[in-house]
């Protein structure tokens, strides 16, 4: 019985960074499980679609396929849009939708990983405030999640860290900057917890310019790629039990 196909389902963007972006993660999955099949479909913006790539797949005669948000934070896009997109799929696929990417500790050790290839070193830590940047959401759960992460980061040694919102939400990221450096952080550095370049994560980085450390967005770290295979695994386990895999 051939596994479910991967379908990850990115938002999309003007941005042709974004896409390139989400192209590149989705090379690096491919290339940590070569066997699996793994589409790429966009929300808005970017093509293919979500919409076409599901019925591309019905018409090849694929029968189930794990849907991933390509997506931190159980907000909007996870709870309405996407499952929205996913009730109008071809009625002969059998979909099972994935939980989001985070929180993980993997992504944990993907900001980690960023943070240094800015420069950081572990013995920067105590003397080093981050700002956990994230892209915002009027979600309230999202945005607990978002708090949670920096305080469980703030545990691994650095000096402080702080959530901040590029929308819907605050403190904003310059804000945030400044509240480190009133506490005594020696440098302070800003860690986008996004997957994607886009107008969001430019306004990130508008808002680190007094920051000492910008790290770059997540993107196709080797950790990011591994939660979306952890995610997969979950979501195919039910998909097979139902076959009598």
């Amino acid at each position: 019985m051939p596994a479910p196909v991967l379908v990850v389902i990115a938002h999309g963007s003007r941005d042709p960074r974004h896409a390139a972006t989400v192209h590149a993660l989705v090379r690096r999955v491919r290339s940590l499980r070569p066997e699996l099949r793994v589409e790429t479909g966009f929300l808005d913006f970017n093509i293919p679609s979500v919409p076409g790539v599901l019925e591309s797949l019905a018409l090849e005669g694929v029968r189930d396929v794990v849907a991933l948000p390509l997506l931190l934070t159980r907000a909007f896009h996870a709870k309405a849009d996407i499952p929205a997109v996913l009730r109008d799929a071809p009625r002969r696929l059998r979909i099972h939708q994935a939980e989001v990417l985070g929180p993980s500790p993997l992504l944990m050790s993907a900001l980690e990983r960023r943070l240094s290839e800015a420069g950081l070193t572990p013995a920067d830590k105590p003397s080093t405030g981050v700002v956990l940047a994230s892209a915002g959401s009027t979600d309230p759960e999202a945005i607990a999640v978002i708090a949670e992460i920096a305080r469980e980061w703030r545990q691994t040694g650095w000096c402080a860290v702080r959530p901040a919102f590029a929308s819907a939400g605050f403190p904003r990221t310059e804000d945030a900057v400044r509240e480190l450096r009133a506490l005594g952080c020696k440098r302070v550095a800003v860690a986008p917890y996004v997957l994607a370049p886009g107008f969001l994560p430019d306004r990130i980085a508008r808002g680190a310019a007094e920051a000492d450390v910008l790290a770059d967005v997540l993107g196709p770290a080797p950790e990011v790629a591994r939660v979306l295979l952890e995610r997969y695994d979950a979501a195919r386990t039910p998909a097979l039990a139902a076959l009598g895999a």
